[in-house]
Order: structure tokens, then C-alpha cells, then sequence
């Protein structure tokens, strides 16, 4: 029998005004798929393969394996830089392992700009950093949560894709590996080996199962872990925190946080990165092994 954790669906709704978005789901951390936000955006028409490659293809970009860093590699360091023509016809092909990650429209493909507005949810969007997401049929994001904390509208095209989401609250029984924003590695959050990793039968989450045009709204601090069922683009609009508490956290994170980390790896390499490992496993199954 496989094992799961355990889910329930993200509520579907075609639109919502800024007082019901605030008052039912912003209020209460609660994830919405608002499946016509983007209903009248020129990306809902055109925004394909063809057409990145046609006002993009020659752009130089990173892209990301799904492997983790060794040594003292950077935690978030690009496998590889190609143009995205060549980029989007190995996904063709069937590459499913390299994906495009936190690319910014504005700095490096600002035509984009014209072909989708920000929605009026009663959040302030943070307008220098729309980014964009690609990956192919069969890729995944590793489980993770943002370091910048901020309220995510992500706008979905393309293919199917899958997104695990888990409350904040729920991070003691994440596998959360120390000075990162990511789960161990070897969680399978797809098929949970509840043996080595019992705190998963803890987790209360929810799926959302994303169609082209969708719009996720993800509340600051969830965790996610993404599928890619078939090519696909995501664009997500981030609205920051505001908050005092919100801001130091988000400051601590970039500043501190990241730096020691970076540092660490540098200094120390792969001994750093296996303790960290060591602990993270240790720490979450206190309690839980005998």
C-alpha cells in the first residue's frame, strides 16, 4: 500500500472580489485557486513554446537541475546557460530535469510586461520582480518555502501542473535542513517512506491541481513542492510582507541566513552540507523513532 500525506484540495473559484479574497483567504493563510483572474490577459492566448521562443529564443538563460549542491558549489548555483530556444526544444525532446527558475521579466524579457496586468486583491505587489518558472513534462521543485516570506498570485500556462502546499505551522515536521528554505533532499513528498520519515504522517496539507489560465494564491511562509505534468510557465507576481515581525524575518533570512550559509559551504564544503543533513533528520524524528 503507498503511503501519502495527508490532503485535501484547494478550493476552486472562478473570481473574488478584494473584500471576499481578503476577509476568507488572505486573512486566514488560506490557499485559492481563482480560476479567472487571468481570463482577459494577452497571455492566456499566447503564451506557449512558439511564442517564447519567437520574442525570447535568443536570450541567454540559466537553468537548474533538480540534483542538490555538493561541495561547496551554491546551494542555487545554474547547472548550465543556453538560449532559450534550445533550452525550450530540449524540453520538447523530453528533458525533464533542467528547469528555468526565478527569471525576471522585467530585467530580461520586459515584452512580457505587455501581455498580463496585476490583479486588484487588495495586495501591494512588489512590481520590479515578476519572475517566470518553466519546466518540462515529469520535472520537480524541490520542497521548499520562499526566503522573502512574500504573499505569491501564481499564474499558471501551459500543461498540467501539480503543487503540494503545507502551512508554516507545520514546519517542525518538514525535514527543514538548518541555514536553508528547502526539506532534506531525500524526502519523497510524492511517496513518503513513513519508516524513515514518520513526522510526515503529521502533515495536514493541500493539493492544487493547476490548468492553463489558473491563478494560485499561496500565503506567506507555505511550503510547496511542484510537478510539472507536461511543459508548462508559471509566472508569479509577489506581494511583500508588512508586518514589522514579517520584515525583520525576511531581512534575517537574505542577510544572515543566506550569508552564513554561503559562507559555510565555502569554507567548509561537503562536511557542511552533510551535517546539516545529519541534523535535519535527526531533529525531526526526535520523538518519533524509538
Amino acid at each position: 500500500m503507498t503511503n501519502h500525506i495527508k490532503t485535501r484540495a484547494v478550493e476552486r473559484l472562478p473570481l473574488l472580489s478584494t473584500e471576499e479574497f481578503t476577509a476568507t483567504y488572505k486573512d486566514s493563510n488560506t490557499p485559492v485557486i481563482i480560476t479567472e483572474l487571468t481570463k482577459c490577459w494577452p497571455a492566456v492566448t499566447k503564451w506557449s513554446v512558439d511564442y517564447l521562443k519567437q520574442v525570447a529564443g535568443e536570450q541567454i538563460v540559466p537553468v537548474y537541475s533538480s540534483k542538490p549542491a555538493q561541495g561547496k558549489q551554491h546551494q542555487h548555483a545554474a547547472e548550465k546557460q543556453l538560449p532559450l530556444r534550445e533550452y525550450l526544444s530540449m524540453l520538447e525532446a523530453g528533458e525533464n530535469d533542467l528547469r528555468m527558475f526565478f527569471y525576471n521579466i522585467l530585467e530580461n524579457v520586459p515584452q512580457l510586461l505587455n501581455d498580463f496586468s496585476y490583479p486588484d486583491l487588495g495586495l501591494s505587489f512588489f512590481k520590479r520582480l515578476p519572475v517566470l518558472f518553466v519546466g518540462g513534462r515529469g520535472a520537480k521543485v524541490q520542497m521548499h518555502y520562499d526566503i522573502d516570506l512574500a504573499n505569491l498570485i501564481l499564474c499558471h500556462f501551459g500543461g498540467p501542473k501539480r503543487v503540494l502546499l503545507i502551512p508554516p505551522e507545520q514546519t517542525q515536521y518538514m525535514y527543514k535542513v538548518p541555514f536553508s528554505f528547502s526539506a532534506l533532499h531525500s524526502v519523497n513528498f510524492d511517496q513518503p517512506d513513513f519508516a524513515k520519515h514518520p513526522a510526515l504522517k503529521q502533515l495536514n496539507g493541500y493539493v492544487a491541481e493547476l490548468q492553463h489560465g489558473d491563478a494560485l494564491y499561496i500565503p506567506s511562509g507555505y511550503w510547496h513542492f511542484i510537478e510539472y505534468q507536461d511543459i508548462g510557465f508559471s509566472m508569479t507576481l509577489r506581494s511583500m510582507p508588512t508586518s514589522l515581525r514579517g520584515r525583520a524575518t525576511l531581512l534575517k533570512n537574505i542577510f544572515v541566513t543566506r550569508t552564513i550559509e554561503g559562507l559555510m559551504r565555502k569554507l567548509v564544503g561537503q562536511k557542511w552540507n552533510d551535517r546539516n543533513e545529519r541534523l535535519a533528520l535527526e531533529r525531526t524524528n526526535r520523538g518519533f523513532i524509538d
